[in-house]
């Protein structure tokens, strides 16, 4: 050891001045911090939420910080509980990442023996919703669609005593201004998190009444919108199920089981087995399904030429990213139910440009299926997506008109998820090619009228979800362009 720290004392050490505009860096009084709680996490004093802060300070409409005990009705979370899951219960419950979905799926079905009170879980109309652990900040408003509905312990419901604040809350934490303000509070080193307390440490800009109402007012009718896309979403399924006299997926997993023996064993023919050997990919209920689709609608592979253009299965890629507006928005498979996409990435065009224009681009009524991970979950692209891209791991079916309607109404139906469901395969992650997609089983009605009211409908609905974005960034523009006099 002697020996080494003599060998050590002879060594040059060459000393390199970083310029300090290439670092991420400021200074904080003592004051400051005691002001924060003493607390000591840089990103509670870093520069991003910091300049946040002197905008909204410097807002030609004066700020204020919330105060929940004067502002707010309601501003809680709830404590965390083990779940008691099952396969079916009066009680389902959905995941806090769900708020930003536009037609959410429950996760799952808890028991009612559950250590928890489960009517506290539910949220409730007017509400502003907001992430509290892991993925801080994601913002939802409670309309029709997510009334009442069970959510777990990590969601934040918060109420303000004039109905106006709720959509100008809502407004706020959209901006970039309001998130990294919120951002600024979170704890924790591994996962992030927030308490409702921390709602205190937050300053909003105060502008007239006026403008808040207005702000409001289009969040309202964003949500209508969504909430009326839903509707029609619906309606389109009920006519579907309808015309092919479907019963209840229950009724037909009966059916199903008594296939089975007293064990959950079933038998299936040579010819059958088409290369696979899972028995997942022959399970009953699956032949139960295409038999009764059979007795009132004539059957087609998702692949036949009569109703689908192409499926395209983009090749996998080393990605380069851009700062936003220097490329195309970039989405994710997580991302495609969301209206308006919170995690948006921007592809270089530069690098990528051949690749976007034949495998990732975007196109109107384009209908999109996760393959990789979380395999079947479905959209359909509205107008406002268009000429935006997503990743590899999302399939893209272009079908021909007017079955556009038809196939993204069956693939997100119970049955549909179900066909679906059959040809994944990998023992890790779950995987499913567009071969096996195209392998599918679509119903095609003879009377094309049925066909035609079902795109009537799905295109009305996504009609919808246009208008909902475009009064939403509305809301926004006004935040940013007259409150915040960005």
């Amino acid at each position: 050891m002697v020996s080494l720290a003599r060998s050590l004392d002879n060594v040059k050490v060459e000393i390199i001045e970083v310029p300090k505009e290439d670092l991420n860096w400021t200074t904080v009084s003592l004051s400051d911090v005691i002001n924060k709680g003493k607390r000591l996490e840089a990103s509670v004093f870093d520069i991003e939420s910091k300049h946040a802060r002197e905008t909204v300070k410097n807002s030609i409409h004066g700020y204020k910080s919330i105060d929940i005990n004067e502002d707010v009705v309601e501003c809680y979370t709830r404590p965390r509980f083990k779940r008691i899951w099952l396969d079916k219960s009066e009680y389902p419950i959905y995941q806090p990442t769900s708020i930003l979905d536009v037609y959410p799926v429950n996760d799952g079905y808890i028991s009612k023996l559950t250590k928890t009170d489960i009517e506290s879980l539910r949220v409730h109309k007017g509400q502003v919703l907001v992430t509290c652990s892991g993925t801080i900040g994601n913002v939802s408003y409670v309309s029709d669609t997510l009334d009442n509905k069970i959510f777990s312990h990590d969601l934040l419901r918060i109420k303000f005593k004039k109905e106006e604040d709720n959509g100008f809350f809502y407004t706020f934490l959209k901006t970039d201004i309001g998130k990294s303000i919120l951002k600024s509070n979170k704890y924790g080193s591994v996962i992030s998190h927030i308490e409702a307390e921390h709602i205190n440490e937050v300053i909003i800009p105060t502008p007239p009444v006026i403008i808040k109402q207005k702000i409001h007012d289009l969040i309202v009718e964003s949500y209508q919108k969504r909430d009326e896309s839903n509707s029609l979403i619906d309606e389109a399924t009920k006519l579907l199920i309808a015309e092919l006299e479907l019963p209840p997926i229950e009724k037909l997993h009966e059916v199903a089981f008594s296939y089975s023996k007293e064990i959950n064993s079933f038998s299936t023919k040579l010819s059958e087995l088409n290369g696979r050997l899972e028995g997942s990919y022959h399970v009953p209920i699956v032949d139960v399904i295409e038999k009764h689709i059979t007795k009132k609608a004539k059957v087609l592979n998702l692949n036949d030429g009569a109703i689908t253009k192409k499926i395209i299965l983009p090749g996998r890629f080393k990605r380069i990213y851009v700062e936003k507006g220097n490329g195309k928005v970039f989405l994710g498979g997580k991302e495609i139910g969301q209206l308006d996409p919170a995690n948006k990435k921007y592809l270089s065009l530069t690098h990528h440009s051949e690749r976007i224009k034949n495998e990732l681009i975007l196109k109107k009524n384009m209908i999109l299926v996760t393959r990789s991970g979380t395999v079947g979950k479905i959209s359909i692209i509205p107008r406002h997506w268009e000429n935006w891209i997503v990743n590899e791991h999302v399939l893209r079916v272009e079908a021909k008109e007017p079955y556009h309607g038809l196939i993204y109404t069956w693939l997100n139906s119970e049955y549909g998820k179900v066909l679906i469901s059959r040809q994944i395969y990998g023992s890790v992650v779950n995987e499913i090619t567009e071969e096996q997609l195209g392998e599918i089983s679509v119903p095609i009605f003879e009377d094309d009228n049925i066909t035609f009211k079902i795109a009537k409908l799905i295109d009305k609905a996504n009609d919808f979800r246009y208008e909902a974005y475009k009064q939403e960034q509305e809301a926004i523009d006004i935040m940013n362009r007259e409150v915040l006099g960005l």
